[in-house]
């Protein structure tokens, strides 16, 4: 039996990649790609960079559960970091965003949304304040069209007068140490006591003396930091963490089946430009305030849907008997009308069930719901359940 299930945890963990890279030319190859050479790493192609999937002492399977129950590092220095500066970046930013930005005292992160004129989100992001300016990172496969947004709405801004600049981070890498080990790691190479330091924040703190911003976040719903630290220093920080025993290297393949676990969205796979805030259960992403004063693109369309409890569908989590789903399996009613559509799904390593994001019409979305998944013309029992599949051990204080 576990050979079957480990078969088919690799067989769903690698299958969304191939379909999500879109990449053109020549691959992009993130500062520590020799080191991931070196060790043993299996590449693919995802958002125009060549990524590695696994490496040659640990599949998938083996990695998202070392992640678990130790420490893992990914590469995620493909994705956009960008930060805006002047004395309207608060301003320009929340017109673009959900979030209450002005409120967000000094070192804290939020998660936002960049939304569109139907309301639809066109990106998540996790956004930091920092004291003179706002740290933004977002998703690989969206930095080209968010840069672009933020460089245009600047510029017309900038015409009318207003103090903001967008800065592109290009000298820098992203680094994610993700797991329980996580936090013991880093303050040996640091010398700093980063138990006062609480999920969602983030500080500057030298690593074997490389000035590096900390963020305290991640996406595998375990404690963990994500480090942005110069592009030439990069290797050296890696190879500091990696001295720990309990620190492994980790690819895209256990990422995405760790972060499906916590119930986290993928950007064009559980999300897009046609989903809605509160289709997609992200409404407490909205400050309060903005939900009052509105501001930001899509406003109408947004809080009308919240003030009316509408929208056609709901994001909910499955599990589901026999084999896994993937993306676009057919959701039914028990009566066998159509009612949804899978969006990510895989055998959970941690649960040894397989699990699914879905969206299905209002109304079939309540917690122990049962329905029926299409796989391979076979219709399979199903319940919604409630996300996190796995529960989040983020450190709050």
């Amino acid at each position: 039996m576990a050979s079957i299930v480990t078969y088919m945890f690799r067989r769903a963990a690698a299958a969304p990649f191939s379909a999500r890279s879109m990449a053109t030319g020549a691959l992009r190859r993130t500062a520590l790609y020799d080191l991931h050479k070196a060790h043993g790493a299996k590449f693919g192609p995802f958002a125009g960079w060549d990524m590695p999937l696994v490496y040659a002492d640990q599949g998938a399977l083996d990695s998202h559960l070392h992640t678990r129950m130790h420490a893992s590092i990914f590469d995620v220095s493909h994705m956009l970091q960008t930060r805006i500066f002047g004395s309207d970046r608060h301003r320009f930013l929340e017109r673009l965003v959900v979030a209450d930005l002005k409120e967000l005292s000094v070192g804290s992160s939020t998660l936002s949304l960049f939304t569109n004129e139907k309301g639809g989100i066109e990106d998540d992001t996790i956004i930091t304040q920092q004291h003179d300016s706002l740290y933004v990172v977002s998703n690989a496969g969206c930095a080209d069209k968010d840069y672009a947004h933020l460089q245009q709405h600047a510029k017309a801004m900038q015409a009318q007068g207003a103090d903001v600049k967008v800065k592109r981070i290009e000298d820098h890498s992203l680094v994610a140490l993700q797991g329980p080990a996580s936090q013991r790691t880093l303050e040996r190479l640091t010398g700093v006591d980063l138990g006062q330091m609480s999920f969602m924040t983030g500080r500057f703190i030298d690593i074997k003396g490389v000035p590096c911003h900390v963020a305290r976040s991640g996406y595998t719903g375990e404690d963990g930091f994500e480090i942005s630290v110069p592009a030439d220093a990069a290797v050296a920080v890696t190879q500091g963490l990696l001295e720990n025993p309990e620190v492994k290297l980790a690819g895209l393949g256990a990422r995405d089946s760790l972060r499906l676990e916590a119930g986290l969205c993928l950007y064009g796979s559980d999300i897009d430009s046609t989903t809605t805030p509160i289709e997609a259960n992200l409404v407490w992403t909205i400050g309060k305030r903005r939900r009052v004063e509105g501001g930001f693109i899509g406003a109408d369309v947004i809080l009308d849907q919240i003030a009316k409890k509408s929208g056609q569908r709901r994001r909910i989590g499955l599990v589901i008997e026999g084999a896994p789903a993937r993306a676009h399996a057919k959701v039914l009613s028990p009566e066998g009308e159509e009612v949804g559509e899978v969006t990510s799904g895989v055998p959970a390593p941690s649960l040894g069930k397989n699990i699914a994001m879905a969206y299905v019409k209002k109304g079939y979305h309540k917690k122990d719901t049962s329905l029926k998944v299409v796989v391979r013309n076979r219709v399979q029992d199903a319940k919604v359940v409630k996300m996190p599949f796995v529960p989040s051990n983020y450190h709050k204080i």
